[in-house]
């Protein structure tokens, strides 16, 4: 075979041989300069990194101290007062009447001190009229004022007694209150008889009164 033939499974093994070719030197020192370079990289950081920071330390703002201050007020002498002139009284003026606590025309309801100047006119409370109140009895079966039933659970019971009532009524003979006065003992008998008064009962309108009392009595008949 021809020497000066070369095939393309041909491998250069000499080592000489490849130093002196340009792309096998330029490989090797490429490797070699990232090599280094990244070396360098690690070195820089450590240097950096390596450096300790300065701590400043801020300096103690000195301590107050802290005086009470007393102030103490100050006292004014005591001024003199003027007397005040005496007025002359004049003839029309109204006569004036001081009553105190234990005035018998002035009552008192919770204790006080001191004095009550009133008019003299008022010292004495003007008497109240007394209020009339007038007399009513039941018309019985019929009327205006039916007699009152015998109330079924009383009357079982045995329950038996009088109610006097005070009734209060209007211009039309309305009956508009009912109170029981003196209670029969039964409060049985006692709402029934105020019930059916207030829903039966008319009052005299002729009257000048209209205030009346009567008296309703229930007794169990015995056979």
């Amino acid at each position: 075979m021809d020497a000066n033939r070369t095939s393309s499974c041909y491998e250069l093994k000499d080592e000489l041989a490849r130093l002196c070719l340009s792309t096998a030197r330029r490989e090797p020192e490429r490797k070699l300069a990232w090599v280094n370079s990244v070396c360098i990289l690690f070195l820089l950081i450590g240097i950096l990194g390596a450096r300790q920071g300065v701590i400043a330390i801020k300096p103690v703002p000195p301590i107050r101290e802290v005086v009470p201050v007393v102030v103490q007020p100050t006292v004014l002498p005591p001024q003199p007062v003027a007397p005040k002139p005496e007025q002359p009284q004049q003839a029309n003026q109204p006569r004036v009447l001081v009553a105190l606590p234990n005035a018998p025309n002035v009552n008192f309801g919770i204790p006080s001190a001191g004095t009550l100047v009133t008019d003299a006119a008022l010292a004495s409370a003007p008497q109240v009229a007394p209020v009339r109140v007038g007399s009513l009895a039941n018309t019985g079966t019929g009327g205006e004022r039916p007699e009152p039933p015998y109330p079924p659970i009383a009357e079982q019971t045995g329950e038996q007694g009088t109610v006097i009532l005070l009734l209060a009524g209007d211009d039309a003979g309305n009956v508009v209150s009912v109170d029981v006065k003196e209670s029969s003992g039964f409060p049985v008998l006692d709402r029934a008889t105020v019930d059916f008064i207030k829903r039966h009962w008319r009052l005299p309108t002729d009257s000048s009164t209209r205030l009346f009392q009567t008296s309703i009595t229930y007794k169990l008949q015995l056979n």
